[in-house]
């Protein structure tokens, strides 16, 4: 999938993408986390959602943060009709893929409950937080409802890794992410 236009943020300051303001904290398991960065992912000039990265201290080193077994969240708010659950799920499981180096047997179960967890329909509008939480999992929540929690850090570092991982979804989604540092 091609990437264009990103703009990021530095680590504890809100932004506005697309319409969408990026909030800068995020509470989760107890944990408040501060936001790292954040990037507008568009394809062929049409933005499709922002993406924010959420961690305990500001970070820009991917492969860490996506190792770690550390509180930590990512949100999607899609800003395109264009966006559909069939294709977002479409994406996901390419994503998937790619960060799993094409083996996504260790975390097929986790796939297809987060893909149950997305619900019937997508449109612009929908959010989707993914916020992981040592010893619990990811928690997949779906337009501010929690809708599942899915065990395991293999999981966790799959999922994170469609952003963040050597081969990102998209590039500069992944330096929005990371703060620009």
């Amino acid at each position: 999938m091609l990437g264009l236009a990103l703009t990021a943020t530095s680590a504890a300051q809100a932004a506005t993408l697309a319409g969408v303001e990026v909030e800068d904290t995020l509470q989760a398991g107890g944990a408040t986390l501060q936001l790292n960065g954040a990037g507008l992912r568009d394809r062929f000039f049409i933005k499709l959602y922002v993406a924010g990265l959420y961690t305990e201290a500001g970070s820009g080193a991917a492969e860490e943060i996506r190792q770690a077994d550390a509180p930590m969240a990512i949100t999607l708010d899609i800003v395109s009709d264009r966006v559909t659950r069939d294709k977002m799920i479409e994406a996901l499981n390419d994503g998937f893929a790619t960060a799993t180096g094409g083996d996504t047997a260790p975390v097929a179960d986790g796939m297809a409950r987060l893909q149950a967890a997305m619900g019937d329909t997508m449109s612009a509008g929908s959010s989707m937080t993914f916020a992981y939480e040592p010893g619990i999992g990811t928690r997949v929540s779906r337009d501010g409802t929690e809708q599942a929690v899915i065990e395991g850090l293999p999981f966790k570092q799959a999922l994170f890794g469609i952003w963040l991982s050597d081969r990102p979804v998209d590039k500069k989604v992944k330096t929005g992410l990371l703060g620009s540092r």
